[in-house]
This record gives structure tokens, sequence and C-alpha cells, in this order.
């Protein structure tokens, strides 16, 4: 054992029996490079990358390669999903070296933790063009040697390329004003990105791209264009026919390598949950399509089996791999359907296109197999397919399960819950809600178990890492959501972790967020991230939770932290919409007045037709009792005097409260 065996996250404890003497991220390594005058070899990736398991099968377990990591380097393993900032920081200088950049990320840093050289993946010995592991360490550990002088040139160049921001030098002084020509420019260019034929925008490959498409819901809603509707619901068609989406036990992998959404890589991510279950219910909030309901029930119903913790939390990732081949749980030949369903073989193996030859094979092993999809993505599940998919999965449930990343995340958790929050309240789903209700209690309470919110809980472990601004402005957006739909009194903590996270993260400059806070460990860089990729993020987390939060409080300091953010970023979102498509959805709320409603009483009913509403604008609170006036005007002399209302508001000038679910719609249908 190394000295990862005493680490809690599970990607590094994977990697404790390595011959490589590996240390966590912290100054013993970083003291030992300098004490031995030895570079620091820096090797992130997380437990669910299938290509950071082949890199640890080819050469972290090898123990000739690990010796010659050992004589030359003082090697450092971290987990990027614990540490995004030290992550964020070396992938910059990774892709100004190469122009490109991806996990496992291997970094040569001096004693100082300034990086000179790094890559990506390497291979153990030179191969196909590209340059072996050893091969590399050798080359550097001579360049160490003989040539200090460029590698100190080399990471001075590197240093000042990770502290330039083009985006901030591109885009001036931030002093735009907000307009709706913004929101229309950024509309035309994802038109111009989109796929006709399969959906999702630009080519293989394919993200699944959730807050793009909320962005071209609220598009048609806003304004009933009918090309906004055909292009996210032509993507949400695609995913959901496609390999990509486990038609058998529910949820989504991280992303398709091909066009077609087919061809997966196999690892299922809680974030990917989070966003495409927020993206499928307002898609049938819209549209009133069953499928799209379908893969909500089953994508949330998958969460809450596989992914649940006991204590409330629930787990980040299901790795790729099973049995150390890629895919191997996932994937079916026409014998297994036929052993599983009988006499429904037949329909299942057509509805679903298996074939003899399969349609995937993992590369390194061999073993092929049928990813399950339909052929034909509008064609409903007859009754034999349905009778079907529990025989598959009970046969599915005996195989060896892809390993399990089960710690705790505090950001994808709240996003994960913010999304069930919505999903219980518009379907009515009082066991999501409980479900909901008590990662929230797990968040607030055991990750902040001295007041300030940390990253990240493992069972067995405790929580450590002080949060991130996306931790802070994602569980804001959470509570905010519990509190429109369950009870105002969640807006009490959201208050507390809005000042915190202006108090830690803000930047005086833009108006926006840094990654780390005032009181984290210092990095060579103080990292800050504006774009959404396959998580949203910091920043666009923190504009919509602090517009939603001044909008239900009456309070204008949280929306002008924000304002100044969306005013500085409003050219970058016209050129590169896709890159900000959470944040758009904060600068059309920041430019349209917000539609207020506060439902007062027990009764669900009149919550319902609120959470069934799709606008980017509303911001609600419920109380059950009539209390929360000293947190929120909207509910000031709103006693609850035993019958449910709703009150419909507009800058705090209310119309007559209305006491049926009828009488609200209609009120809505006129204000919004």
């Amino acid at each position: 054992m190394n000295r990862l065996a005493e680490e809690t996250s599970p990607y590094l404890r994977q990697h404790a029996e390595n011959p490589v003497d590996w240390y966590p991220w912290g100054p013993e390594a970083f003291a030992r490079a300098a004490a031995e005058d030895r570079p620091v070899l820096l090797s992130v990736g997380y437990s669910a990358c299938h290509w950071c398991h082949v890199m640890a099968h080819e050469s972290f377990e090898n123990p000739e390669i690990a010796a010659v990591m050992n004589r030359l380097f003082v090697n450092v393993k971290v987990d990027r999903e614990e540490r995004p900032d030290v992550d964020a920081v070396y992938m910059d200088a990774v892709q100004a070296l190469s122009g490109h950049g991806g996990w496992p990320m291997t970094v040569f840093l001096t004693p100082e933790a300034r990086p000179f050289y790094g890559g990506t993946y390497f291979p153990p010995a030179d191969r196909q063009g590209m340059p072996g592991f050893v091969h590399i360490m050798e080359a550097v550990a001579d360049v160490w040697d003989t040539k200090r002088g460029d590698v100190t040139e080399q990471s001075d160049k590197l240093q000042a390329a990770i502290e330039s921001n083009t985006l901030r030098d591109s885009l001036g002084t931030g002093d735009n004003d907000l307009q709706f020509a913004v929101l229309d420019r950024a509309y035309e260019a994802i038109g111009q990105q989109f796929d006709p034929v399969d959906g999702g925008f630009g080519r293989a490959p394919k993200f699944p791209p959730s807050m793009t498409i909320d962005f071209l819901l609220r598009a048609h809603v806003r304004d009933g264009n009918a090309e906004s509707l055909q292009m996210a619901t032509r993507t949400l068609d695609a995913m959901a026919a496609g390999g990509m989406y486990d038609h058998i036990g529910g949820g989504f992998a991280r992303y398709s390598t091909d066009t077609m959404w087919l061809v997966p890589h196999f690892e299922k991510m809680l974030y990917d949950q989070a966003l495409i279950v927020g993206a499928y219910l307002r898609a049938h909030l819209v549209t009133g399509v069953a499928r799209y309901r379908e893969v909500v029930e089953e994508t949330i119903g998958y969460v809450l089996r596989d992914l649940r913790d006991g204590a409330g939390g629930f787990f980040s990732a299901e790795d790729a791999d099973s049995e150390g081949i890629e895919g191997k749980f996932y994937l079916w030949s026409p014998a297994e359907i036929e052993d599983a369903c009988g006499d429904l073989a037949p329909e299942v193996i057509r509805y679903f296109g298996v074939t003899g030859a399969g349609n995937f094979t993992d590369p390194h092993s061999g073993y092929s197999g049928n990813i399950l999809h339909q052929g034909d993505r509008h064609e409903p599940r007859s009754d034999g397919v349905i009778r079907a998919l529990p025989l598959l999965h009970a046969v599915r449930n005996t195989r060896v399960r892809p390993g399990l990343d089960d710690k705790v995340l505090t950001a994808w958790n709240a996003m994960f819950t913010r999304s069930l929050i919505e999903a219980a309240a518009a379907f009515e789903r009082t066991d999501w809600m409980d479900a909901a209700r008590a990662n929230l209690i797990f968040l607030v309470n055991t990750l902040r178990p001295e007041g300030r919110l940390l990253r990240s809980w493992q069972a067995d472990g405790g929580a450590r890492h002080l949060g991130y601004a996306e931790d802070y402005a994602a569980l804001i957006g959470a509570l905010l959501t519990m509190a429109e739909h369950d009870d105002v009194r969640w807006l009490a903590d959201a208050v507390t972790l809005a000042s915190e996270l202006i108090e830690l993260f803000a930047d005086a400059e833009s108006g926006g967020f840094f990654t780390t806070g005032i009181d984290a460990e210092p990095l060579i860089v103080r990292p800050q991230d504006f774009f959404d990729n396959a998580t949203p993020s910091e920043n666009s987390l923190a504009a919509d939770a602090l517009l939603r939060l001044g909008a239900i409080t009456g309070d204008a300091q949280w929306s002008a932290e924000t304002e100044r953010l969306l005013r500085f970023l409003g050219p970058a979102m016209t050129q590169y919409p896709t890159s900000f498509a959470m944040l758009l959805g904060a600068y059309e709320r920041a430019l349209t007045p917000a539609v207020e409603v506060a439902v007062v009483g027990p009764d669900r009913a009149l919550s319902t037709v609120w959470a069934r509403r799709v606008v980017a604008h509303g911001v609600g609170v419920r109380s059950p009792d009539g209390g929360g006036a000293e947190i929120t005007p909207l509910l000031a002399d709103r006693a609850y005097d035993g019958t449910t209302r709703a009150y419909v508001c507009e800058n705090f000038a209310c119309r007559m409260p209305v006491s049926s679910a009828s009488a609200l719609d209609a009120l809505l249908d006129e204000t919004l």
C-alpha cells in the first residue's frame, strides 16, 4: 500500500496498491521534491474515466514503469472531482502546450508547482506515432538535469499563459448594456451549429446539450418559435432512442462517440442525470410528449436506486468498465436476450436493433456485443418490450457491476436535487420530494460541519476539502427551488450561503466569482471559470441563483452582484452560445421583470400549477402556514386562514389572490 490508502477518494484508492510511490496533493510531496531537487509528476483523473484506467493498467501497475517514475520523480495523484481547482490550473497549461486537453492528464512540475511539460494519455511505449510514457519521462528528466535554463524558460511561458485571461482581454471593460439582441444573436449562432439529422450541436463526440435545450425551450415559450422547439425535440428524441441512454436501467452515459448517439463512453455521471432530467422535464411540460416523462421517471429511478447513499447523499458516478472491459455490463448478444426474454425475444431484438455481429467492440479486449438502441426514434415501446425490460434488468443485475464512485459532491448533489424537486412538484411525487428534502438536510448539516461548506463526503472518511464557488452557488439554487415548492424556511439557509459566496469568492473586477475562496490553499494562479461545459460554470450557477434570490427577497444587492458579470460577458455569449448556455438563462432573467408567485397554505395543488410552468423569469415561494415574511416581502400579511391561496405579483404589486388551480392557471396565462 502507498500513501493513497489513507485517502477517502475512491479514485485515489484505486491506485493505493500501485508500485508507484504516490503522494496525494499537498505540501509533503513538494517539500520532498525541493529537498531532492526532483521534478513532480502530477497525474490527474477521475474514477469513471476509461482512459485513466487504461493508463493505470498499462503503466502505473507495471513494476518496471513504476520504478522509472519513482527514480526520476516525486509522483502526485489528484482526483479532479475533489480538486477542480488543481485540475483547472494545470489543464490550462496542457492546453497551452498542445492545444487540447483531457484525462488522464500528466503534467511535470518544478518543486514550486510550476508546470513545464505535460499531456494527456501516454502509452507505455512508443506506439502509432505517440511517444511512450517511459520515453517521455526519461526525456523530461534529462532536460531537468542538463538544461535547467530551458525548464525555467518554459515554466515562465506557461505561467504567463495560465495567468492571462484571453476572454477578459477580448471583452474590454464590460460596459455593455443588457439587451434582448444578445439572446437573438446567441440563438442564431446555435442554429448554425445544429445537426438537423441527428440533433445536437457540432460534430462527434456529442455531449448531452441539456443547458442549450433549456435555452431553446425558453425561446419557444417566449415567442412561439417553432424552429427552436424542433431543434430541442429532435435532439431529445435522438438521445432517448440512442445507445447513450440506458433503456434497461435508466440514466445516460457521459457522451456519444458518434453523431447519432449510438456508441457511448459508458460511464454515468450524476451531473449529467441532473441536467438531463431538467431538460426532459421542461420538454414534457412544453410539449406533453409522454416519452419525455418516461425518461425523467426512469432516470430519476436509476439515481434513487443505484446512486443513493443511506445518509441522504447521491454518489458521483459509475464506471465505464466492468471486469476490466469497457461497456461489458451493458452489452447483449442475441442468445442472451433469447435466454432472458423467451417468446418476447424476437420483438426485443427487432426493436433494439440487435444483430449477431453487434455494434460495439472494446478495442483492448476484443469483447463485443450490442448496445441497445431504437431503430425508429419515434416508435413507442410495445407491450412485449415493456414486459421484457424487467426480465433483462434482472439478468443484468447478476453481472459484475461497473465500479462505483461513492463520494458525495456538494455541487453535483445540489444540481440533481434541484431537478428532482422540480420533477416532484410537477408530477406530484411525494416520494421524490422526500428524497430531495433528505438530500438537502444532509448537505446543509453534514457538508457544513463547522459552518464553512465543504466539497466532498465519503462514508468512511467524512467531509473534506473546502467548498468551491460552484458548491455554494449550486446549493443556493437547490435551496431556492425547495423554498418555492416545499417551505419558504429553506430560504434562510440560501441567504446565509449567498453572503458567504460573495465574501469568499467575489471578483471585484468583473462582478463574477473565483473558483476558490479567499481562505483556500493558494495555487500558482487563482482559477476562475466562465464557460458552461459538461457542468455549468460557477459564474453561471451564481448568476442564476443570485438573480432568483434578489427577486424573492426584494434585496437588490444580490442582483447587482450579477448584472456587472452579465454586461461583461454579453459579447462572448453571442459568439460562443453553447459555452454560455446556462448563463444565457440568467441574462434573460435579468432583462425581464420577475413574475412572483406566493402560495400560502398546505394544499399542494396550487404549487403544482406553478411547477408545471416553463418560465425563465418567474420566482415563487411556498409557505404552508403563512410564516416567512421576515425573509421575503412576498409573504408579508399573508397569514394562512384555512384556505390555500396563491398571490401573483410583479415588482411586489399583486393581483387578487386565487384559491383554485384553474384560477391560478388562468391568471398565469394573463401574466406570463
